[in-house]
């Protein structure tokens, strides 16, 4: 094999192994023909295009609703249906799949994985969504949140194989939707506020039989190798992490972006973010810590390493790389290059040679970022990170900008405009270091409720948009400021792109210049990515409408041209009142019971990461009884609502030390109307008194 190193082993953003890449893989993974959706990002590309134009830019005013499903599970929406012989698949929270006849809404199937609730209490970071299956010779396969990988006959509804892909000991998950390629069937694991080592694993596809593990981050050196894919390198990347990082430091999981490559042969998937979030805790003395937040490629057959890019050495701010991957062919300075492309959360929009990891160009999506100052292109386009950026050194907190500008919510790409369509937000957030602090039982290692005493730094122009991007000349096309950052996008031969759009509109845009064309009320968020396919003679477009206490209901959503199925009115929301009593509790009492509502409730409780559907305590019965709170808390009267006893890490006084501190957010919720919970990724910028502090940076937009 002909080596070519591409950067050095320790300190740069990438090491790349060449050789036989450009080998065509076997049988492609892609649709066997236009009118199907059958993997995640509608072929193995995950361009989430589709050929079909008998819905068109000229005639999409036309679409109404075909026929709808209710879903009444509670939790996050996040999957992206799939289409195969007619039928429609999709899953819940909770890991259920529901089978349905594309053309008519006639359900025909449901499979129940049988997840146990507890674990919500125990190793779950954000929620308990589940983004999809994808369809391999006649079955489905679906990871469960529990970490499990099931195979499900696609016409029957029954399990043909199951394999457990996590150890039932760790603090591990599964939301994201299995990848298909050369047989086997590729998964990641959440987990990594937890600290975990993340990694990827391949399974026969057909038996489920374990083929390969590669690890993110390396293990306690004294146990030796893991007999692992990643063993050749670990050795390597364990060089990038200092002090005892096996005992305090971890990450990496690879929880969603990933993507089989079938012109090279690769696997190439985004890696999580460090845990502890500050990279002084998990790794004292420095170090960039391989391969948290990077792109990384191996071998689809074996596992083994061939190249990666790390996107932010030495991750400070939660900045996951695990957003979702998009592969297509580029005519970059004439000579035509085949890529791979993504916008994590950083802000910025890499294209990078599939082939070899060479970074062909990165770009800055949003007007500014303070977490680095410029890229090094004589070292593949390394990141210049800017030292004041690194709270957990500095002591001294740090407002980083950008914030979540794009998550899991599924991009698309349409090689007739040579756009790539994504939503994005510009927002700030506030962090200060605190070793072992937790959130729950995650390892976080920021003080939630503390905010860093210098100032923002502005935050100019619309928090969110849809963005119309040309990867070949890096820079936006159009923009429109009514799409959001947490909506996917699909986009068709039609000229055509659809996006959730407000808090319930389903909408299409035409794809060349941005033009609003048709929009629905939904009846709730679309957050996921849509499709669209072809029974008989009829384009259809469908969706998943779903939030957490969505008052127009959880539905699977289906258009056609000239449908006229009407959804039920939205019911009115229910008046919210405070039914607390006075506040009681000394100041003692009111610290340990926000400090212990911060680490087992807020999570569930609160907005921004929370598990959804849950309700608001602030405004709930249960404040003016301790027995009745008690009930709940410690004796989990309400398990089967998905509220469980914490009697194992609560104490009787504890639970009346939160019920204290609840008592006092919902007296100031009377006093104070307006005040609303907020949580990492709530809003644009957290307030301070403090000026904004003058900072350096990145510049782009």
């Amino acid at each position: 094999m002909r080596r070519v190193l591409i950067a050095s082993l320790c300190g740069l953003a990438v090491l790349s192994f060449g050789g036989s890449q450009l080998e065509a893989a076997s049988k492609p993974a892609g649709p066997a023909n236009a009118t199907e959706w059958p993997l995640h990002g509608g072929d193995s590309n995950e361009q989430r295009y589709s050929p079909l134009k008998q819905i068109s830019a000229d005639n999409v005013g036309k679409l109404g609703l075909a026929w709808y499903a209710d879903l009444s599970e509670k939790g996050q929406w996040q999957s992206t249906p799939v289409v195969v012989d007619g039928r429609i698949y999709v899953t819940t929270p909770w890991s259920k799949v529901y089978a349905y006849d594309a053309a008519t809404g006639k359900a025909l199937w449901k499979y129940d994985p049988k997840v146990p609730r507890e674990i919500a209490a125990t190793r779950l970071c954000c929620n308990n969504s589940n983004r999809g299956v994808t369809f391999y010779n006649g079955k489905l396969l679906l990871g469960t949140l529990d970490g499990r990988l099931v195979a499900i006959d696609a016409k029957k509804g029954s399990k043909v194989w199951e394999t457990r892909t996590t150890d039932i000991k760790d603090d591990m998950s599964i939301t994201g939707a299995p990848r298909v390629g050369n047989g086997m069937v590729f998964i990641g694991q959440g987990g990594g506020e937890y600290f975990q080592r993340g990694y990827i694993s391949a399974y026969d596809a057909e038996t489920g039989k374990f083929k390969w593990k590669f690890y993110v981050v390396p293990g306690d050196p004294s146990k030796g190798p893991d007999h692992a894919a990643s063993d050749s390198v670990m050795p390597m990347a364990a060089k990038t992490w200092s002090g005892d990082w096996w005992k305090t430091g971890g990450g990496g999981s690879p929880w969603d972006g990933i993507v089989f490559d079938e012109k090279t042969g690769l696997v190439i998937f985004g890696t999580g973010n460090g845990a502890p979030w500050p990279a002084e805790d998990r790794s004292p003395g420095g170090g960039d810590n391989l391969f948290i937040a990077s792109i990384v490629a191996v071998d689809a057959k074996t596992g083994q390493y061939r190249w990666h890019y790390q996107t932010v050495p030495a991750e400070n701010f939660d900045f996951d790389n695990t957003s979702p991957l998009t592969t297509t062919d580029l005519v970059i300075d004439g000579e035509k290059k085949h890529v791979v492309m993504q916008i994590p959360k950083n802000g910025v929009f890499y294209v990078i040679e599939a082939a070899t990891g060479k970074v062909l160009s990165a770009k800055l999506t949003v007007p500014f970022a303070n977490w680095l100052t410029g890229f090094d292109k004589d070292k593949n386009w390394a990141p210049i990170l800017n030292p004041d950026s690194n709270y957990g050194k500095t002591k001294q907190g740090w407002y980083v900008t950008p914030f979540q500008t794009h998550v899991w919510y599924p991009q698309s790409y349409n090689p007739n405009t040579g756009l790539f369509y994504v939503g994005l937000r510009y927002a700030t957030f506030g962090f200060v270091s605190e070793l072992g602090a937790k959130m729950g039982n995650q390892l976080l290692g920021i003080n939630i409720a503390k905010r860093p005493e210098m100032g923002p730094p502005p935050v100019e122009g619309p928090g969110q948009w849809l963005s119309a991007w040309d990867p070949v000349a890096q820079k936006e096309v159009w923009r429109s400021t009514e799409g959001v950052a947490n909506s996917g996008t699909m986009t068709t031969a039609g000229n055509l792109v659809f996006h959730g759009t407000g808090q319930r509109n389903f909408t299409a845009f035409r794809a060349d210049n941005g033009e609003k064309l048709w929009s629905a009320d939904a009846g709730a968020s679309v957050q996921a990515g849509s499709i669209t396919y072809q029974v008989g003679n009829t384009q259809y477009v469908a969706a998943l409408a779903g939030q957490p206490r969505a008052a127009g209901g959880n539905r699977l959503l289906v258009y056609k041209l000239g449908g006229t199925v009407v959804l039920p009115p939205v019911p009115p929301p229910a008046p919210l009142v405070v039914n607390a009593p006075a506040n009681f509790g000394d100041a003692a009492t009111l610290e340990k019971g926000q400090q212990l509502w911060q680490q087992n409730c807020s999570l569930c409780h609160e907005g921004g990461r929370g598990m959804g559907g849950f309700p608001d305590l602030r405004y709930s019965a249960l404040l003016q009884s301790d027995a009745a709170f008690k009930a709940v808390v410690l004796d989990g009267v309400l398990t089967e609502n998905g509220m469980l006893s914490f009697a194992k890490v609560l104490k009787p006084q504890d639970a009346e030390s939160i019920r204290a501190w609840v008592t006092k957010l919902a007296n100031d919720v009377k006093n104070q109307p307006a005040q609303t919970f907020q949580g990492p990724g709530a809003g644009r910028a957290t307030p301070s008194n403090a000026p904004p502090a003058p900072q350096k940076g990145l510049h782009g937009g």
